[in-house]
């Protein structure tokens, strides 16, 4: 029942920002732990951040430090900011939603949006 929109993305050079939404419709968005992942040309999908429904956020090591991710229950939206951009962090970018535990498992996550490019140049 959940659908997602991602939007932001594009192409930006290597330590640069993007911020990157992910628009919601359906019941309880709120209730919802929500995530990015990326996955990159001829890579498997990671998991880049992710938030619960508390608030508690998680980071892969990767990002940790650079990447946030936000939501904002009254607008159904849930937010990426990326700082410190490096050309390795190009991919699609994917928004998900999950009502399961171990946010950053992909395997737990039951809708995702189409995704958005992200493509950082050195």
């Amino acid at each position: 029942q959940v659908q997602l929109v991602e939007s932001g993305g594009g192409l930006v050079q290597a330590g640069g920002s993007l911020r990157l939404s992910c628009a919601a419709s359906g019941r309880a968005f709120s209730s919802y732990s929500m995530g990015w992942f990326r996955q990159a040309p001829g890579k498997e999908r990671e998991f880049v951040v992710a938030i619960n429904w508390s608030g508690t956020t998680y980071a892969a090591d990767s990002v940790k430090g650079r990447f946030t991710i936000s939501r904002d229950n009254a607008k159904n939206t849930v937010y990426l900011q990326m700082n410190s951009l490096k050309p390795e962090d190009t991919a699609v970018y994917y928004c998900a939603a999950t009502s399961k535990l171990d946010e950053t498992a992909t395997r737990t996550y039951e809708y995702w949006g189409q995704g958005t490019q992200v493509t950082v140049s050195s």
